[in-house]
């Protein structure tokens, strides 16, 4: 997407309206330290009489009633990083919790024209009708109702005006603002404003682009073709572009809405561990899961009983190689296997700064030890993946993007399943998964491809083997070769460069006693006993004594 930049006026105000809103509550040192507002006029600043009272708030509320005031693209922000414990600390991430999209439908929206003018058709060639009241308004976007000339109903997904062009100026003035709180804050140095816009950037980037969510959509129902238990709205191509979506209306009942449920005589506990299975369904089978599985996006169909997710716009994909890490972190949770569990999140970190190692392994078995045999029916997915998170901030352990989604989606339909049936247990629904993760890690066929991908790596290697030593060795002709190092356990490396010397000296004096007995053994050289010359019997006898010393010396722990 191209770079959109503000006129000087409306930046100008923007800013204002920034520092302003700042400024009420208590942070006006945060652009008075950048110097921004020396470009802004006096004439576009305010004293705000709540500022005193707004101060007795702590520092995280008074962050997020400012997202708040300052509207749509600062609520998805922090909606976004809601679920970031690895970037933001739990005091925070509580406060964002908090924030909900409230977004007021659009004034003088003339839906009729403006899908004319998208679609370039004439509505009554191809629609009966168009419901010109939303039956929904988001920040992004707003859902109007329509009918097809063949009767089927249908609903728009509509981006809401301008939307990208209010999204890229405000994108601006974050990015303006981290700078400013990364090199003037201390405070705010530790919450990493600069990387939390970029990120934040990516996924309005990718939640903006309604052709990627028709794709996904598609995706999600090709997993899904030969499951009677879910179905999976349609998606009419022909009248979407990347700021417009028709799909098929879906007349259904919220999983929230527990009374229309038994109303329509549909079983709320039955849906939960329905809702549940397909959605471990979705991870753990497919790799290609719903980020936002809320109660908004569930619905299920009196008719047909069947559950459908909705808003495909945020969906977390699973490479194959992590699908089988996240299967093994699973087992090895269960087994409480603490070496392990550390081992594979770095092996999966995106960034480790990991301070201590054992009180890593220590938080770990904290975690892990609540979870017995006994009790596990007992435990609660959600608090326990909440207390992970904790363990990997305090940690400075950061994990790929769509894990933190799929944790914050894991804790989300589990919160979803205890309010459909409050007996509900997730657990129960991970013992089939976790029977089929034991039995594919011991499948013949999965270890035969293993070890012939293993073998096939060797190859490659040996293969270009040679080409590299070459490379390596026409650096050093050239004296291009450069060698980084560190003294770091300097006495440590003296000490096994020294036995490494010692036993190839020894190695050395053995070839050359074993080569000159023989020697002497074949020329017959008296004294001879038995036929057999006598020095060549004492050479043999003493190199085999030595190379019986150092295997020794070898297994007493490296003692030689």
């Amino acid at each position: 997407m191209a770079a959109f930049k503000l006129p000087k006026q409306q930046e100008i105000k923007r800013y204002a309206t920034l520092f302003n809103v700042l400024a009420k509550y208590g942070f006006e040192d945060v652009l008075a330290n950048s110097g921004i507002i020396k470009a802004i006029p006096k004439t576009y600043l305010n004293q705000h009489p709540d500022t005193e009272k707004n101060l007795s708030f702590s520092t995280y509320e008074r962050i997020r009633m400012v997202l708040e005031e300052l509207g749509p693209s600062y609520v998805k922000l922090g909606q976004i990083f809601s679920n970031r414990e690895d970037m933001l600390p739990p005091e925070l991430i509580k406060e964002l919790e908090k924030l909900q999209d409230h977004a007021p439908q659009l004034k003088n929206f003339d839906v009729q024209k403006v899908l004319e003018e998208e679609l370039n058709i004439s509505l009554p060639d191809h629609f009966l009708s168009v419901d010109p009241e939303p039956l929904a308004a988001a920040s992004l976007a707003q859902v109007h109702r329509a009918q097809l000339l063949t009767g089927e109903e249908v609903v728009f997904k509509i981006q809401r005006p301008l939307i990208k062009e209010i999204i890229e100026s405000d994108l601006l003035i974050m990015k303006q603002l981290a700078r400013a709180l990364e090199k003037y804050s201390t405070h705010a140095q530790a919450l990493q404003p600069v990387r939390i816009v970029a990120s934040f950037e990516q996924s309005i980037h990718e939640e903006l682009q309604f052709l990627r969510e028709i794709e996904n959509t598609e995706r999600f129902a090709r997993n899904f073709e030969d499951n009677e238990l879910i179905h999976v709205p349609v998606i009419y191509r022909h009248f979407c572009t990347d700021s417009l979506i028709c799909m098929e209306f879906l007349d259904g009942i919220k999983v929230s809405e527990i009374d229309r449920l038994k109303a329509a005589n549909i079983d709320p506990s039955a849906v939960a561990k329905v809702g549940v299975d397909l959605y471990l369904a979705q991870i753990l089978e497919h790799g290609f899961f719903h980020a936002d599985p809320h109660p908004g996006n569930i619905f299920v169909l009196p008719t047909s009983g069947q559950i459908s997710f909705l808003d495909f716009g945020m969906m977390g994909s699973i490479m194959p190689n992590d699908k089988e890490v996240l299967g093994d972190l699973l087992l090895y949770f269960l087994r409480k296997d603490v070496k392990k569990i550390r081992i594979l999140l770095e092996k999966i970190a995106v960034k480790t700064d990991i301070p201590d190692q054992k009180k890593l392994e220590q938080d770990i078995y904290e975690l892990v030890s609540g979870v017995s045999d006994t009790a596990l029916q007992n435990v609660k997915i959600g608090s326990t993946l909440t207390q992970f998170k904790t363990v990997l901030y305090e940690n400075k352990i950061v994990l790929p993007h769509y894990l933190y989604m799929l944790i914050r989606g894991l804790i989300i339909i589990e919160g979803v399943g205890r309010k459909l049936d409050p007996a509900f247990n997730i657990s129960d629904n991970l013992e089939p998964y976790t029977a089929k993760i034991i039995g594919r890690r011991f499948n013949l066929k999965r270890l035969f491809k293993k070890n012939l991908s293993r073998f096939q790596d060797l190859n490659e290697l040996i293969d270009t083997l040679p080409d590299d030593i070459n490379s390596i060795l026409k650096k050093i002709k050239d004296g291009k070769l450069v060698v980084v190092h560190e003294h770091k356990g300097l006495k440590e490396f003296q000490t096994a460069t020294s036995k490494s010397v010692n036993r190839l000296v020894f190695a050395v004096i053995i070839a050359a006693l074993s080569i000159g007995s023989s020697i002497l053994v074949m020329a017959q050289m008296p004294p001879l006993i038995n036929g057999i010359p006598l020095l060549g019997a004492m050479g043999f006898v003493l190199s085999a004594l030595l190379g019986f010393y150092i295997v020794i010396s070898i297994f007493r722990n490296d003692q030689f």
